[in-house]
C-alpha cells in the first residue's frame, strides 16, 4: 500500500478526511470559544469594578 492509496482510502478519502477536518475544527472551537468568552467577561467585570471604585 502506498501513501497515495492510504490517502485515497479506496475512493472514500475525501469523505474521511473532510470528516476528520470538521471534527478538528469543532474540537478547536470547543476550546477557543470559552477561553475568549472568559477573557471578555473578565475585562467587563474589571471595568465594572473600576467604575464602582471611582463612584
Amino acid at each position: 500500500m502506498t501513501f497515495a492509496e492510504f490517502i485515497d482510502m479506496g475512493g472514500y478519502g475525501s469523505y474521511v478526511w473532510s470528516s476528520y477536518g470538521i471534527a478538528l475544527v469543532v474540537l478547536v472551537a470547543n476550546v477557543v470559544i470559552p477561553l475568549l468568552s472568559a477573557r471578555k467577561q473578565k475585562r467587563e467585570l474589571l471595568g465594572k469594578l473600576k467604575r464602582m471604585e471611582n463612584s
